[in-house]
């Protein structure tokens, strides 16, 4: 598909040598004579590069570039300014010009700027259509759940997104979806044609981190050839993600609670502050008052990240909320797989419903992906699922007494979910990282596991 390009400019001369030469690129060229007419054109035809001289006869560039934004924000306008007027070029780059160029100038020149002018719409548009289908994807559709927890869940949601609260904690357990509850904050927000910025705290150094958080200037230090901006810079009007926020090293700890408090920071090795507006979503799946109390973790930091906080619930206690994911989970891969699978049988749900899921949302979606694609069929039978899921099913009652005992604090479930795990890790021959994949969950959140449950490595019996 051939660039569309509109040329504003006054002068008949100018229009017709800019279409010449431009249509000779192959690109699609409309011209118009003053800025009313260029204003109409950009409604009705919708080109992708505006060349736009900025005195025109019945008004100015700078007025005819800001309602032209306004009509399409993608689109990509190339300033023509005379020679030696750099204070209207750069205003005028402040309102969304992709570039400029003086009077007299080279049509090559001219040339030059408009491709280079196509490519960036080309990105701007594929970058629009990415956040297009992860708000979709995000908005709230996929937090599958009718459970009072997960009701509860959606309705803060709703509330945080319009609002103007800047930190937002979430807390809960490995495979829980708290980088859903993130994402659905962001893509519903305003903030959502601004970037969403993900880093995983536990894995970065304290040097590291510190970097990849607030970047680094030219010759920081040894190895910083050039400028680098962090992602606190380049998240600015958007959302920063800090997931595993609770294994953040203490230093860096403290220059992000600088950060929250002040709104700006510094590169590494820079002097001047720069400040940015941007929301902190922080998730851990760590009891932060115990970090707190091991002296792990800030108690001011701890306090300004959950102005708003979000606990998800453990699987566990979501009652038939397991069936509604399952269903979701194997309509979704017997597409992806082209498989039969439309139902499942009830004795594989009363599996599903009484089973404690230590792997909580994640561990049941890798499930249920395992099973459509080994198995064959129209429903998902008991005898499809893994032999080890059979024998750790939680005692007469179901899910709701597995939901008793668990706020109850009484030991059974801690028990069975301790057994489990070890079960893996005998299976696995103690392969940390093979046990993780198969129980849904990460390499840290099972040596977590392992550390609350005091599972004995190399046994399958819980130490008590």
């Amino acid at each position: 598909m051939k660039t569309s390009v509109l040329v504003v400019d006054d002068e008949l001369l100018i229009r017709k040598s800019l279409g010449k030469v431009l249509r000779a690129r192959n690109f699609t060229v409309d011209t118009a004579s003053t800025g009313a007419e260029g204003l109409e054109k950009i409604a009705s035809v919708r080109p992708q590069v505006v060349i736009l001289d900025m005195r025109l006869p019945d008004t100015d560039g700078l007025s005819v570039l800001k309602r032209a934004r306004q009509l399409d924000p993608l689109l990509q306008v190339i300033i023509i300014t005379a020679f030696g007027d750099v204070a209207t070029a750069v205003e005028a780059m402040k309102h969304g010009a992709c570039d400029f160029v003086r009077k007299p100038y080279e049509l090559e020149d001219i040339a030059l700027a408009v491709e280079a002018a196509a490519r960036h719409f080309r990105q701007a548009t594929e970058l629009d259509l990415y956040r297009r289908r992860a708000w979709q994807h995000y908005s709230g559709e996929e937090i599958i759940g009718q459970s009072m927890p997960m009701v509860e869940v959606r309705s803060l949601i709703e509330k945080i997104v319009p609002s103007k609260a800047t930190s937002v904690l979430i807390t809960g357990e490995s495979g829980t979806g708290k980088e859903l509850v993130a994402r659905a904050i962001h893509y519903r927000s305003e903030r959502a044609q601004a970037p969403l910025m993900e880093v995983n705290c536990s894995s970065f150094q304290e040097a590291l981190l510190e970097n990849e958080l607030f970047g680094h200037e030219k010759g920081a230090y040894t190895d910083a050839g050039d400028l680098k901006k962090g992602l606190v810079e380049l998240c600015d009007g958007g959302t920063l993600f800090l997931d595993e926020v609770a294994d953040m090293p203490l230093p860096t700890q403290a220059k992000l609670l600088r950060f929250i408090d002040h709104r700006n920071f510094k590169r590494v090795g820079g002097a001047q502050d720069i400040s940015v507006d941007i929301r902190i979503v922080a998730a851990t799946n760590k009891n932060v008052e115990e970090e707190v109390r091991a002296g792990r973790f800030r108690n001011d930091l701890y306090f300004r990240l959950k102005v708003v906080a979000i606990d998800l619930p453990s699987l566990r206690l979501r009652g038939d909320d397991i069936l509604l994911l399952a269903r979701h989970f194997m309509k979704e891969f017997a597409r992806k797989f082209s498989k039969d699978f439309t139902d499942i049988a009830p004795d594989a749900q009363k599996v599903l419903l009484e089973y404690p899921w230590p792997g909580n949302v994640r561990e049941l979606r890798n499930l249920i992906e395992r099973v459509v694609l080994l198995e064959e069929g129209e429903r998902i039978d008991a005898d499809q699922l893994p032999a080890e899921m059979l024998g750790q099913r939680s005692t007469p009652g179901g899910a709701v007494a597995t939901a008793v005992r668990d706020v109850l604090g009484l030991p059974t479930l801690a028990q069975i979910e301790a057994e489990h795990i070890s079960e893996v890790l005998k299976r696995t021959s103690g392969n940390k990282s093979r046990a993780a994949r198969i129980l849904g969950i990460s390499r840290q959140g099972l040596i977590e596991k392992i550390r609350r449950l005091r599972i004995e490595e190399g046994s399958s019996r819980q130490v008590s």
